[in-house]
Formats: C-alpha cells, structure tokens, sequence
C-alpha cells in the first residue's frame, strides 16, 4: 500500500529493466529510470495523490502497477495514486459481530439502473426495512470492458472505475454504516481475469501450467510465492482499512493451490483479527468452499484456521431438488427429505460418504459441538446458482410464490446465517445470466463456446444460452424495481419472517426438534426448530395433514392449525409457537 510518505517500488524479479512512466494533467509522459533492489524495483518519485503512472518492462510494454489502486481508463491503461484521506462519516460505526449477520449480495452494476455504487446507495433504505443487516458486493475490482460479473478482476488493489472508482466505493460504505448495515467485499484470490492482466510480465504470481478452470492457479506455494501471499494480504488490509470493509468473501478457496503448513486462509483472518483489534470493529472472513471440509471454520485453538462462516451448497441443494424437482448434474446427489434433514441438522450431505456426482467420497463430519450453526451460510439462490443455468433463470421465474416462500421460510426459520440474493425478496422476474464484455474479442469468443460446451455436458440446449458478451444479456439482469401485487405480497412475507427470525430467536445454536415423513412426491413434510417454536412445511403438491398443532405465528397460504395437528396447502408452511404434538 503507498502513502504520501513512500516512493513508488514494484516486485518485478523477471524483467531486466523497469522504468517509471508519469503521466502529467496535460497528458505528457515521463521516463524515470529505476534501480533493482533485490527483486524489488525502486524509484525516488513520491507517491503523491492523482499521480498517473505505470511501468515501462524492458523498454517494450507499459503496463499498470500490480498494486495500483485506480485505473481510471481500464485495466489497459495507467494506474493512479490515491487519496488516502476521504471526509468518512462512520465514527460512530462500531461494526457487527457474525453471529446474528443477515446477508444480502448484490451485483453493483445491475442492482440499480444506474448501476454505480451511487445506484446502490439509492437502495439502502429498501435493505433496512427489509430486515437485512449486511450487504455483500459481487466482486469490484476491474475487469476488461464495461460488463462483468466481476470474477474476471485485475488489479486486486484497485477498484472498477465505471462502478464509481475508489471514491464510489467510499461513498457507499460511509452510507451503509450509516445505516447499520455492514459491508462485505467478494474477492478473488484463485485466480486473474483474462483481460488486462499484466502481472506476468512482473514476476510469478501464477503456476504456469496449472490451471483452475478460469485461469492459471495463482501462485500461493510455489517458488517466490511469498511476495505473492504479501500481495494478497495487503490487498485485504487495504480494503479493511482504507476502505471501512467490514468483512470478505473468499471466492472458490478449494481451487487455491494451498499445500503450505500454513494456509493463505490463516494470513488473512490474521489480518482481519489485527485489524479488528486495532480499530475495535470486528472484521469477518467468509469462505466458498467446496471440499465440505470444517476445518476451515473450526477455532485455530483446535486446529483450525478459525474462519467466520463458510459458504453451505448443501442445504440449497437438498432444499431446491425437493422443491423444483430437479436433478440434473450436481443435483443428482440430492432429492430425498432425508437429505434435507441431514443438512439442517449438521450442513452437510457429505460427511466422508460417496457422492455420485463425483464419483468418489467427499467431505468430513461436523462436530456440531465445537462449530457454531451461524458459521454456516445458507440460501435460497446465489449469483452461481442462478447463473450457472443456461438461461440464468431464477427460481422465482420457475416456482410459485407459495414455493418460493417455502423455501425462505426453511432458510430463515434455521440456525445458519441467512443470505439473500438481490431481487428474491420480491420475486424478481429478470435472470441473471453469466456475462462479460472482454476488449480482445477473441475471448468473447472463447468465453461463449466455453459455455456453451459447459451447458452442453449438463444436458442443456445450446440456443437457449445467451451470448455472454451481448449487451442484450446484460441488460436483461438489470433488476426491474416496478412490483405487481404478486411480488409485493412475496416481499411481505420475507420482510415478516426476517422480523420474526428475530422475535422468535430463530437464530439459536443447533436445531433440537426434528421430524419428517417422505410419503410420496405427493405427500411430503418435514418439521424443525425448538421446544417452544417450529417451522412444519409441506414438500409436496397436494394438502397434506401434520401432526402438529400450536399457536400460529406467521403463513403465507391458508392453513387449518388445530391443538395437535394442522393441514397445510400444498407449499405451505406454518410457524407455531407453543408447538404440540399429536399423541
């Protein structure tokens, strides 16, 4: 991280001469010779705020500083310094605490019409009296082109200008705090978008000839790899501090090439803590994970790296074939209430036992006496599981509204931390789709037929993808904010059980009450929660009888609750309190 007290430096250990290229006001260019350090390159020029500049490797190609912190003409031109100081109104923020956390992720640039941060402040009032607390950004950092779902970032310091730029970003963090909600950044450290990134013609910051599927493997444990793990590290301590970041998500830690006695995971959560310490909000780290491994949550007292929470596929999984239907590709190890069950009670479906779908056991059990439910992220949907449909169609362009209230209420009814993703609350009718705008149209090329062959494989008809470089695909995600009474009624009810989430304490250590009854497709139930509070949910298309009777809390359909038992519609639900069951 530069200030005003430090001299411009990059590691470049590959090229045999580096100079500094300046930009003035007026657009004129500078030449100042550098001198290596070791594999450092130094120069006496002041980082001075607004400074334009990038680097001249081996007298041939001018490329951005890996560090750069604004890239005010894309990630193909030159980077900036800077302000360090912005006028922050947060003084009085004193953070959130994970446990209690409600998630809401959003895409910045299809969030809001305008699709800036300045749009996302604009909805910030819509998320407070929804019932959420914590808003969480799809990634920002800049990516070739105008369009991008932001996993094809460059430049992990810097911030995507046409969102706003770093000052954009400021702006609407002060807001946030302002508002109570907290604020987490989507990063991705596994590896670097395809257009504009620049950083090997610096040094090693990735394994050349491994690759993760997105791009080469970033550079975590190979030779030289210790500057690189400092290049991630400052990066997170800059958005934590510069930025007021209150917490990260860890995109796709299970393609991290991570085999050190020390994982790249523990450096950042120690950063985290240390910063949190320091200016006493607490700072959370949040993982995707596919390995089903708890280690990455359990406390580093007990051997772990002591992470807040981790993404769970599972509960969505065994939640969204039961009520879609479906079992294509990864679903097809999911399907069954015994799965759903499984999951509510200890996350995952794979504790150390085969999975089809990979064709070899997977995961590891959860000792749900050390590791907290709240470590746990569920949801209904996310930006992967909408787009990783050809179409990017939500379930709410598939399901019912009784279905897709369902399935909030088991989510929100559980012990883990909930997450929303943007437009589910009220049923949105717009996809969300994979797509991108790269500037070598080579890659857009090479980008739709790799999604293309991927759909393929998964049994999906090629003419019903859309092009991800069209504009067309990219406006057809901008959220539409103008409610039928349909979707009004939906954004009721997720407002009422995110409120009594709360005034029931749904939130609680692990489940204790559990019961479920398969039938058939036809009649299928299943019931969890509390002594003293239960969710009984009705997994089938027809009306079906439960044993169970109480005082009702909250419904969305019509349900006939008696003293010991209740009939519910087809997709209904019924939340009771002084739940009793039938003898």
């Amino acid at each position: 991280m530069m200030t005003e007290q430090t001299c411009i430096a990059v590691w470049a250990p590959r090229p045999e001469r580096v100079d500094l290229i300046t930009e003035s006001e007026d657009g004129q260019r500078s030449t100042h010779p550098m001198r290596r350090d070791g594999q450092w390159w130094r120069s006496d020029v002041p980082a001075t705020p607004g400074l334009r500049y990038g680097f001249q490797i081996d007298g041939d190609i001018i490329a951005p500083d890996p560090r750069t912190q604004a890239l005010p003409d894309g990630p193909h031109g030159l980077g900036q310094v800077i302000d360090q100081d912005f006028p922050w109104t947060d003084e009085q923020w004193t953070g959130r605490a994970f446990p209690g956390t409600i998630l809401y992720e959003a895409h910045v640039g299809t969030m809001s019409p305008e699709g800036t941060f300045d749009g996302l402040i604009s909805k910030l009032d819509h998320l407070v009296s929804l019932g959420v607390n914590a808003l969480e950004l799809m990634p920002i950092q800049p990516f070739g082109g105008t369009r991008n779902w932001g996993y094809d970032g460059v430049s992990w310091h810097a911030v995507h200008e046409g969102y706003g730029g770093p000052d954009g970003l400021r702006r609407l963090v002060d807001a946030a705090h302002g508002k109570g909600l907290a604020v987490y950044l989507d990063v991705v450290y596994n590896h670097f978008g395809p257009d504009g990134n620049y950083t090997g013609l610096f040094g090693p910051y990735t394994s050349e000839g491994s690759a993760t599927g997105w791009g080469e493997v970033v550079n975590i444990s190979g030779p030289d790899s210790d500057e690189v793990r400092s290049y991630i590290c400052d990066a997170v301590r800059q958005w934590l501090e510069v930025y007021h970041i209150d917490g990260l998500r860890l995109d796709a830690v299970h393609a991290y090439d991570d085999t050190g006695a020390y994982s790249i995971m523990e450096d950042i959560e120690a950063v985290a803590e240390e910063v949190g310490a320091r200016t006493g909000v607490p700072r959370s780290i949040v993982a995707e994970s596919d390995l089903n491994d708890p280690r990455l949550i359990t406390s580093a007292e007990a051997g772990g790296y002591g992470l807040a929470a981790q993404w769970t596929d599972d509960i969505h999984h065994a939640l969204h074939t039961l009520v879609s239907g479906e079992q294509h590709a990864y679903y097809e190890d999911f399907g069954s209430l015994e799965h759903l069950l499984l999951t509510l009670r200890s996350a995952y479906r794979f504790q150390r036992s085969y999975s089809a779908f990979r064709r070899r056991i997977h995961g590891r059990p959860v000792d749900i006496r050390r590791i907290p439910a709240h470590r746990f992220v569920t949801y209904t949907t996310t930006h992967d599981q909408t787009g990783n449909r050809a179409r990017g169609d939500r379930p709410s362009m598939n399901l019912s509204p009784a279905q897709q209230v369902l399935k909030a209420a088991v989510i929100l009814s559980s012990p883990f931390t909930p997450m929303l993703f943007m437009g589910e609350e009220f049923g949105a009718q717009t996809p969300f789709p994979f797509f991108c705008s790269h500037t070598d149209e080579e890659l857009n090329r090479l980008t739709r037929e790799g999604r293309y062959r991927e759909f393929a494989r998964s049994g999906w008809d090629e003419s019903t993808v859309p092009d991800p470089s069209a504009e067309d695909t990219f406006r057809s995600a901008v959220l539409d904010w103008s409610w039928d009474s349909e979707q009004q009624s939906i954004h009721d009810a997720y407002r009422t059980l995110l409120h009594l989430r709360g005034k029931l304490q749904l939130a609680r250590p692990w489940l204790t009450e559990f019961d479920v009854d398969g039938g058939d497709d036809h009649h299928r139930w299943v019931s969890f929660g509390y002594e003293d509070v239960r969710l009984i949910a009705n997994l089938s298309d027809s009306p079906i009888e439960v044993p169970y009777g109480g005082h009702l809390a909250y419904t969305f359909t019509s349900p006939e609750v008696r003293e010991e038992n209740t009939t519910l519609d087809a997709w209904g639900f019924a939340l009771l309190t002084e739940p009793r069951r039938a003898a």
